[in-house]
């Protein structure tokens, strides 16, 4: 395969000009779509999108990009397609590679992705796996940048599981040039690291003097069975309103949902002033669009 292929499995493969330049166009898009304007960037351009696990916000928003922007995008649950039948990722790459001109790939194992990447001639995007969220993260940075200006040396605060977006978070930390503060509960700490990561057991140490601070589901998809375990373990993680006069009195709240009211965060912080996450939800689309403009064009 040629090595001039341009995949977007985690976040820290875009630089910080890449990642930048990215948040930039979507901002032009965003602006160009309440404008009442679409624009066909991605004209006669089909993406295949391989869902092996559920989703709203990833489905429409990669959905959606596409329609609005002149192309195509088609769904292909795992049920549905050859991969229920034994098919492999790597046969499937290489099928899906000769028909269209992108594949977003939403799965358990990370590995899995990274197989579709090693035989795939164009682009692959993580629409998530169990170690990392990228596209989720990309938005949430689109949505600082257009509210706060440039994230770097801003001091960001994650509050309970070390799951897919916290190690996502730790990979933008050391693109973007933030502070990133981990609060976990023990046994339940990412094993990822990095230069601008702490990590702590204490949710107010990690939120005190915070610019930014998030969380996620206590139990992600998959954990199903651990659900009662971990809301006795995770209680002193919700995010309340006490928790967050630590932070900065300008902190935003951001969450990539779906969220739990009372469980991970409380319905006054969720739907109060500090609070982005609809606008947070809303920028999938833009970053989308920009992503998949890049990452099409540039290979």
């Amino acid at each position: 395969m040629s090595k001039s292929i341009r995949h977007f499995l985690r976040l820290d493969n875009l630089s910080r000009t890449e990642v930048v330049s990215v948040i930039e166009r979507a901002i032009e898009l965003k602006v160009c779509r309440n404008n009442g304007q679409r624009a066909s960037i991605l004209e006669n351009k089909t993406l295949a999108m391989i869902f092996e696990k559920s989703s709203t916000r990833t489905r429409v928003s990669f959905e959606a990009a596409m329609a609005e922007t002149g192309g195509k995008a088609i769904f292909l649950s795992s049920a549905e397609s050859q991969l229920a039948r034994g098919e492999l990722p790597e046969d499937t790459a290489r099928v899906l590679s000769e028909m269209t001109d992108a594949i977003m790939v939403r799965t358990f194992e990370h590995e899995i992705l990274n197989t579709y990447a090693a035989h795939a001639s164009v682009p692959i995007i993580n629409g998530l796996t169990n170690d990392f969220h990228p596209c989720q993260v990309l938005a949430d940075l689109l949505t600082w940048y257009e509210l706060r200006g440039d994230i770097e040396d801003k001091k960001v605060a994650w509050v309970g599981d070390g799951n897919n977006m916290c190690n996502s978070y730790i990979n933008a930390s050391s693109v973007m040039g933030f502070e990133l503060v981990i609060a976990s509960p023990t046994g339940y700490e990412t094993a990822l690291n990095g230069e601008r990561v702490r990590k702590t057991s204490s949710a107010k140490d990690a939120v005190e003097g915070a610019d930014l601070v998030v969380t996620d589901v206590w139990a992600s998809m998959g954990q199903e069975s651990e659900v009662e375990l971990r809301r006795s373990v995770f209680k002193p993680y919700q995010v309340t309103e006490k928790l967050m006069s630590y932070a900065r009195a300008d902190a935003l709240f951001m969450h990539c949902l779906p969220a739990h009211r009372g469980e991970e965060v409380t319905k006054e912080v969720l739907e109060g002033n500090s609070s982005v996450v609809w606008a947070e939800a809303g920028n999938r689309l833009h970053a989308q669009k920009a992503l998949l403009e890049f990452l099409i064009n540039c290979n």
